[in-house]
């Protein structure tokens, strides 16, 4: 697939669905690199650029993460689930689309090119790792925009991430790192598009929320 970094950042921005079915097709390390590179741009709290990136490709990591997101998948789409059929403004058949790409991915993940994991460097022992989310999401919008001019298919999850003693495990973690997300890298199966999203007028108000 030809890339396009020609786009301006709005059509990026307004062409950027989540792409959860991928080739299995490899991807070159230098566009990984340049993902990498552009999550590195954000900002992060007092500049404490702490984002951290583990861009795993090696078979045997990739089935050990897959199995632990595979497992939560289950958890989150059986019968204890409290996922919604649907939501006001995603009628059932497209959020049963969405639970279909979720499953397909669970059953494939292992065979995408490469899981990317977001983490972040705590300058001590992790305590409380929520507090650096702000540090790191928007990196991982970063990656996901540029994965995108670059034709590349990318969606973030926790799933794989709901137990942090195996996560940890896996990928060799520090005491004062904690891994945020996974990021599916691959080319994508499917056609890019125009995401659907709440109108501007229904998601803010000026100076206060009751008129």
């Amino acid at each position: 697939m030809s890339t396009d970094e020609t786009m301006s950042l709005f059509d990026v921005m307004y062409n950027c669905r989540a792409m959860r079915r991928l080739k299995s097709d490899p991807v070159p390390d230098k566009l990984i690199l340049k993902l990498i590179d552009a999550g590195n741009q954000a900002p992060s709290g007092s500049n404490q650029q702490g984002a951290r990136w583990i861009a795993v490709k090696d078979q045997g990591q990739k089935d050990k993460l897959a199995a632990l997101n595979k497992t939560a998948v289950q958890g989150y789409t059986g019968v204890e689930s409290t996922r919604l059929d649907s939501l006001p403004h995603q009628p059932a058949d497209k959020r049963q689309r969405m639970l279909n790409a979720v499953l397909w991915q669970a059953e494939h993940m292992q065979d995408i090119p490469v899981l990317l994991i977001a983490c972040f460097e705590f300058p001590g022992p992790v305590t409380n790792a929520s507090q650096a989310g702000g540090s790191v999401w928007p990196g991982i919008q970063n990656v996901l925009l540029a994965a995108r001019a670059l034709g590349l298919g990318a969606a973030p999850t926790t799933l794989g991430l709901m137990n942090p003693a195996a996560v940890k495990e896996v990928l060799s973690l520090p005491d004062n790192m904690a891994a945020f997300c996974i990021i599916p890298i691959g080319y994508p199966s499917g056609n890019f598009g125009p995401v659907t999203r709440l109108p501007v007028e229904e998601t803010m108000r000026w100076d206060r929320w009751d008129a």
